[in-house]
């Protein structure tokens, strides 16, 4: 990830802490930037964005009950949530501790297997909404 890509949309003059007390608009920048950014460079999270695509059209479709849309959301957005911070912990560790290290790997593996988690139950939930569409 490019880590300097912030500093297009606001001048920190060296110093970065300054981004706590900016505005609300330089703070939805930063917030968007990294959206945009993870989803250019992080394949995961392409394919989850698409996923959630294909799952709403899926939803749209077999008409479901306002509760599985709210289910779904949360879901969802929690998995592109945490893609998001798996994103900032793995380049922030990259760039502190570039080289080869059984610790950080064990943190980066944590944080993707959050990741894993919540598609495993994602996944548990979908079937569930299945079985009670069709009474499998």
């Amino acid at each position: 990830m490019n880590t300097g890509s912030v500093y297009k949309y606001y001048s920190f003059k060296g110093d970065y802490h300054l981004q706590k007390n900016q505005s609300f608009y330089n703070r939805f920048l930063f917030a968007w930037n990294g959206l945009r950014s993870t989803f250019k460079q992080e394949n995961s999270f392409k394919t989850e964005v698409v996923l959630a695509i294909v799952a709403s059209i899926i939803l749209f479709f077999l008409k479901a009950e306002p509760i599985w849309w709210a289910i779904f959301l949360i879901l969802m957005s929690s998995i592109m949530a945490l893609e998001l911070v798996n994103t900032a912990i793995e380049n922030t560790l990259d760039r502190l501790h570039p080289e080869h290290n059984p610790q950080i790997g064990l943190a980066k593996d944590c944080a993707a297997a959050a990741i894993f988690l919540m598609c495993v139950i994602s996944v548990v939930v979908f079937f569930i909404f299945l079985y009670e569409k069709f009474n499998i």
